[in-house]
């Protein structure tokens, strides 16, 4: 079995976030700048009379998306929360992910289906 990982995290994370993946052997991924809206509703503004208003907009921030046999799940995850946090103990607004079964993978340039489309073959 498959999953697809996909994980929204700040964009100057996102260095840091591939390093990681890379160094524990999950080389194929891709990533996209996005905008959007969540729990964290915009940012904070402070005035020069020392007020705080909440600019209410969409985001930056970086989808990556990666699809990983079922075993490799787990360290991925802990991969991408433990790099892509802003703290030790995280911050609103560090970004979500998100796992789905895959139901199957072909690599157009071969055919090969599965966990052989995952691998990487001659020419990869």
């Amino acid at each position: 079995m498959m999953v697809k990982i996909e994980a929204i995290v700040r964009p100057e994370k996102i260095n840091d976030v591939t390093a990681a993946l890379e160094s524990i052997g999950c080389g194929g991924f891709h990533f996209v700048n996005v905008t959007g809206q969540g729990q964290q509703k915009g940012v904070e503004v402070f005035t020069g009379r020392g007020a705080a208003l909440t600019h209410r907009s969409s985001l930056p921030k970086t989808l990556l998306v990666t699809v990983v046999p079922e075993e490799q799940k787990e360290e991925v995850l802990q991969t991408i929360i433990a790099s892509a946090r802003s703290s030790e103990e995280g911050t609103i607004g560090d970004g979500k992910i998100f796992v789905s079964a895959i139901a199957e993978v072909i690599r157009v340039r071969t055919g090969e289906r599965d966990l052989d489309a995952l691998t990487p073959s001659n020419g990869e």
